[in-house]
C-alpha cells in the first residue's frame, strides 16, 4: 500500500498552486530566462521527488519507512519554506491594492524570502538539535492516600520511543538510558510505542536499554505502533509471531511488561499498586485494552477501581483518562503518552500551544479534575522521546523524560 489517493492528490496541487505563484512572482520582478528556468527546473525536481514518495511501499513487511520519512520531510521542509514566502507575497499585494503603494510589495518579497528561510532552517534545526536535546520535567504529586513510606519515592516515565526512526544507530537511545539512571529513580515506567511498525526494530536496540536500572524495575505497557498494525502481513499468523517477539524482548532486557496487569510496590507495611492497560484508543485506533481485567471494577474485590490504595495506571493513550479513568474510578496518578505533541511545541513564557490541543484535550503535560466521588484524579501525558512519521521535533518538542515525586499529604 502506497500513499493514499487522496493525499497524493493534495500534496500535487498544493505543490502547483505554490509553485506557479512564485514562478509568476519570479517572471515579474527578474529580467531574463536565466531564473525562470532555474526555478523551474528547481520545481520540477521537487515534483519528481514527490512521485518518489508516492510510488515507495510503506506496509509491507519488507519495506523500509525511513527513506519514505526523509524524502518527505526534505518536501514539506522546502514546500514549508515556499509557504512562507506565499503567505508574505500576497500580504505585499493586498496592501499595495489596498494603499496604492509599490514599496509594500517589494518589501513584502524580502520579507517572504527570509521568512521561507527562517521556516526551512527551523524544520532542519528540530533535526540537528531539538530531537536530541533531552530534557527533565519535575513533577510532584501530593495526596493523602500516598502512604508516608512513599514520600520523597521517585518515578522516571519515559514514553514512545519509535526507536525505528533511528534504524541502527543507538546514541540517542544511549543518551536517554544514561540521563534517565543519572535521576536515580525508585520505579522506571514505559508507557507505550517502543517501535514503528514490527519488533525487528528494536533488535539493535535491546543492548542498550537493558542497562535502564530502577531498585523496584522497569514496568512498560503496550502502544498502537506496537501490535503490528501499520504493517500488511502475509498473514495473521506472521504478525502474532512479531507480537509476541515484542513480548520476549521486552522480558529479554527486564522489563515487566503489564498486558492488563498490575503489580504491587511495598514500603514497609503499606503499598501503592501500578496497573498497566494495553492500548485503549479513540478512533482509528483499536482497543486492545481491559482495565476491568487488570483491576475489577466491584466494590466486593480486595482490590478494585475506586479502593483506597494509592494507584498509579499507566495507559498509552490519554483520551482513556478523558473518557472513563477519570469519571468512573479513582486512580490518584494516570501517566499516558502517545500525542508527542504532534513534535511540535510552541511554550512561550508560560503559554503552551501545540496542533496536537485540535486532536486531543489532553495533550501534554499534567491535568487534573474531580471525578463521579468527588475525588481528585491525575493525568501526566508525556509528550515522548522519538518520532514517528517525520524524523524531527520543532521548537519546544524536546524528548521529554518526567521525574515524578510522590508526597503523602496530612499528618
Amino acid at each position: 500500500m502506497r500513499i493514499p489517493v487522496a493525499a497524493a492528490i493534495f500534496l500535487f496541487v498544493f505543490s502547483f498552486l505554490i509553485d506557479f505563484y512564485i514562478y509568476t512572482d519570479v517572471r515579474r520582478t527578474t529580467s531574463g530566462k536565466r531564473w525562470r528556468v532555474a526555478y523551474l527546473f528547481s520545481a520540477i525536481l521537487c515534483w519528481l521527488l514527490l512521485v518518489c514518495i508516492m510510488c515507495m511501499p510503506r506496509r509491507s513487511e519488507d519495506a523500509d519507512i525511513l527513506p519514505i520519512m526523509w524524502m518527505l520531510y526534505t518536501y514539506l521542509t522546502i514546500y514549508v519554506a515556499k509557504l512562507g514566502y506565499v503567505i508574505c507575497s500576497l500580504v505585499g499585494r493586498l496592501i499595495k491594492t489596498v494603499s496604492g503603494s509599490g514599496k509594500a510589495a517589494s518589501i513584502s518579497r524580502v520579507t517572504g524570502m527570509v521568512a521561507g528561510f527562517v521556516l526551512f532552517a527551523s524544520m532542519w534545526w528540530g533535526v540537528i538539535y531539538t530531537r536530541r536535546h533531552i530534557e527533565v520535567i519535575p513533577l510532584e504529586i501530593v495526596s493523602p492516600q500516598i502512604p508516608k513510606p512513599f514520600t520523597g519515592y521517585k518515578i522516571a516515565q519515559i514514553s514512545d520511543l519509535h526507536v525505528g526512526t533511528w534504524g541502527s544507530d543507538t546514541t540517542f537511545v544511549s543518551e536517554l538510558v544514561d540521563s534517565v539512571n543519572a535521576l536515580h529513580p525508585d520505579l522506571i515506567v514505559f508507557t507505550g510505542d517502543i517501535v514503528n511498525r514490527q519488533t525487528k526494530e528494536l533488535l539493535p536496540f535491546l543492548k542498550t536499554l537493558s542497562r535502564l536500572k530502577a531498585p523496584d524495575g522497569v514496568m512498560s505497557i503496550l502502544g498502537n505502533h506496537d501490535y503490528g498494525d501499520y504493517m500488511d502481513w502475509q498473514n495473521e499468523a506472521d504478525r502474532e509471531e512479531n507480537n509476541r517477539q515484542l513480548a520476549v524482548c521486552q522480558k529479554q532486557i527486564g522489563w515487566d511488561l503489564l498486558n492488563n496487569q498490575r503489580r504491587f510496590i511495598v514500603r514497609d507495611n503499606d503499598s501503592i499498586m501500578v496497573v498497566g492497560v494495553e492500548n485503549v484508543g479513540d478512533p482509528p485506533f483499536p482497543t486492545y485494552g481491559d482495565l476491568e481485567l487488570a483491576l475489577s471494577s466491584s466494590k466486593d474485590s480486595v482490590c478494585h477501581q475506586n479502593d483506597h490504595r494509592f494507584k498509579i495506571l499507566l495507559s498509552h493513550n490519554p483520551a482513556h483518562w478523558d473518557e472513563t479513568v477519570s469519571h468512573e474510578t479513582n486512580f490518584g496518578l494516570t501517566l499516558s503518552g502517545h500525542t508527542h505533541a504532534m513534535q511540535c511545541e510552541i511554550n512561550l513564557f508560560g503559554w503552551k500551544w501545540s496542533p496536537a490541543k485540535y486532536r486531543y484535550e489532553q495533550w501534554g503535560g499534567y491535568y487534573e479534575r474531580i471525578n463521579n466521588q468527588g475525588q481528585t484524579v491525575r493525568l501526566y501525558v508525556n509528550i515522548g522521546a522519538g518520532e514517528v512519521g517525520m524524523p524531527s521535533r520543532l521548537f519546544r518538542a524536546y524528548p521529554e523524560i518526567t521525574l515524578i515525586t510522590l508526597e503523602h499529604q496530612g499528618s
